[in-house]
């Protein structure tokens, strides 16, 4: 499977997440999916909550689903797509997120809508000079 068809594999299971997101508040879909080191896909979508502290991310979801399904702890692409016009960059504790199981080098892929708007950069231009887990380790 080429990059591009990879892309676009995992657009596909992240556009059917945003269609099963819960967002009664923002109006705001988002779905994510990631790709593993063993080459899996797994998806997410925002689940928001009246008490507004305790909505969980797209990408949250994503790598709780990589975690509970298989065990996997190494995400090697990422691809988001929101309900709103432009493309959906994660938010800060996402990108954290994100590099607790991402190299800096780790592109994410982030789509409009309609997914005709598309920018990619690497996990380091969206957090620079980030705290990751090789920090805590001796």
């Amino acid at each position: 499977m080429t990059i591009e068809e990879k892309i676009a594999a995992m657009l596909l299971k992240a556009q059917a997440a945003k269609e099963n997101a819960y967002a009664p508040y923002s109006k705001f879909k988002v779905g994510a999916c990631i790709n593993t080191i063993k080459d899996e896909f797994f998806a997410g979508c925002n689940v928001e909550n009246a008490a507004y502290p305790l909505t969980q991310c797209a990408e949250a979801g994503a790598i709780g689903n990589m975690i509970a399904m298989n065990g996997a702890n190494q995400i090697t692409e990422v691809v988001i797509i929101s309900s709103g016009d432009k493309p959906c960059v994660p938010c800060g504790a996402c990108r954290q997120r994100i590099r607790e199981f991402a190299q800096e080098n780790t592109q994410v892929h982030m789509f409009s809508n309609d997914a005709n708007t598309k920018i990619t950069m690497t996990l380091s231009e969206l957090l620079p000079e980030s705290f990751g887990p090789e920090f805590l380790h001796d």
